[in-house]
């Protein structure tokens, strides 16, 4: 029996994924639990494996292809099972089953013919009734209604004829569609026509989301959702690359996270000239360690603190339930910006860390995030995240929550400030920051609270630790 291996639920958050290595050939006897194919996400690449045992009949993806959540990989021959007996018992099994199958079409062949048989006494029975009743009813002054008859006749058996010919076109087109049975389902239960759909996968494969953007859009729009772009070539020389498997994610999850949540934004300012005392004073204790004292480490602390005393901060929100779900662990997303884009890995259970601990994990981690050997397991888990651009530049900015948390905090360049403190005007490092957060969990007010306390927090690390 032909036994169908699926793309599994990946990771959380994650329905989509790029085909990296397939690990097994046309032919192969695998087992259980083996690997078959590998892919990657967010550069974390994962091995899918066999949920049966048997003989690899048909592989359905190749390298490079984009798969989702119960997409068919690989068709397998299922394995004999060891009782199910020796090769003459198999040959009188099957011998039987042939000669049962023989009977049964025997008798369907003759039932069908019966039937035709019948039928077709009935229709020439119902036929003569018709002609005979026509040539009763019949008067020379109804000829010509007669002829008129004729001639609708004619004009509806031509209509069934194109009608016919309409359904069949459309059932030959609808074979020629590339898309999963998933994507097919979600276009049925939409009532979207999957013929009309422009796929945006590899060979015009159409996705859900082609499915959701062209229900959304009214099918005005490319498959992509987006309107349908000019040929810029028109005004000058272009160049066209491929987003790589980051961008894509990227890009997929900040648009989600956007037009799901509803932002709203808080800027503050806090100065920060005793944590670069702090920070230039401890640094090579730090070192020796095998971290780096940073303000993102420091940051880390203060935020980790900040979110046991707003436990909004650190929820989700189930609009299907209509609830919060407020978690009890403290799990902190990083940005970590690589070559090939934005990768946000997650510090665990930060709040139970020292500053320490923090700097070494936060190096450790970063540096996984640039060589591109993040795990599923580095991504996953994060209740809260934190940005900082410092290192790069700019004022401030207005980052964009990570689905599904519910805040994030940017963190922009500091600079030097004249403060009046004591009647005088001093020089002080003030750090621009920004929070942004989910107005359907958190109000101003809420938002507010928890921006004034970090900016005391880190104008007074103290208050941070002791909290």
């Amino acid at each position: 029996m032909a036994k169908e291996i699926k793309i599994p639920q990946i990771s959380e958050g994650v329905d989509t994924a790029t085909v990296s290595e397939i690990l097994v050939s046309k032919g192969d006897k695998i087992k259980k639990d083996q690997a078959v194919i590998a892919v990657e996400t967010d550069k974390a690449s994962t091995e899918i494996p066999s949920t049966f045992s048997g003989t690899v009949k048909e592989i359905k993806v190749s390298e490079g292809d984009e798969v989702s959540v119960g997409d068919v990989i690989i068709i397998l021959e299922e394995a004999e099972e060891e009782n199910e007996g020796s090769g003459d018992e198999k040959e009188k099994k099957e011998a039987s089953e042939e000669k049962e199958n023989g009977k049964k079409e025997e008798k369907q062949d003759k039932t069908s013919e019966e039937k035709e048989k019948e039928e077709t006494k009935d229709k020439e029975k119902k036929e003569t009734s018709e002609e005979k009743k026509e040539g009763e009813e019949k008067s020379a002054e109804q000829q010509d209604e007669d002829k008129s008859t004729d001639e609708d006749k004619d004009d509806g058996k031509e209509s069934t004829e194109r009608s016919e010919k309409a359904k069949s076109d459309d059932k030959k087109s609808s074979k020629e569609v590339y898309a999963s049975p998933g994507v097919r389902r979600l276009a049925r239960e939409l009532g979207v026509n999957i013929q009309e759909i422009k796929g945006s996968g590899d060979s015009g494969r159409i996705t859900e989301k082609d499915v959701n953007n062209h229900k959304e859009g009214g099918g005005k729009k490319s498959g992509t959702g987006q309107p349908e772009l000019p040929d810029f070539s028109k005004w000058g020389a272009v160049e066209t690359k491929p987003l790589n498997n980051i961008k894509k994610i990227t890009a997929k999850n900040v648009l989600q996270s956007w037009q799901s949540i509803p932002h709203v934004f808080q800027f503050g300012e806090a100065d920060i000239s005793g944590i670069e005392t702090y920070i230039e004073d401890h640094k090579e204790k730090v070192e020796e360690a095998g971290g780096k004292l940073s303000l993102t480490a420091i940051l880390t602390k203060v935020v980790a603190t900040a979110l046991h005393k707003f436990p909004m901060f650190n929820a989700s929100i189930d609009m299907d339930k209509e609830e919060m779900i407020l978690k009890k662990y403290v799990n902190i997303n990083i940005a970590v910006a690589t070559d090939e884009g934005l990768l946000v890995p997650v510090i665990k259970n930060a709040d139970q860390k020292s500053i320490k601990d923090l700097s070494v994990e936060i190096s450790e981690i970063a540096q996984k995030a640039r060589d591109q050997k993040l795990s599923n397991e580095d991504m996953e888990g994060g209740n809260f995240s934190i940005s900082n651009l410092g290192g790069i530049g700019g004022t401030n900015f207005t980052p964009i929550v990570y689905h599904p948390q519910v805040a994030i905090l940017g963190v922009s360049r500091a600079s030097i400030k004249p403060v009046y403190i004591d009647d005088n005007f001093e020089p002080r490092s003030i750090l621009p920051l920004s929070l942004s957060y989910d107005h359907r969990l958190i109000d101003g007010a809420d938002g507010a609270s928890f921006m004034n306390w970090m900016v005391k927090a880190l104008e007074d690390p103290y208050e941070a630790l002791l909290g």
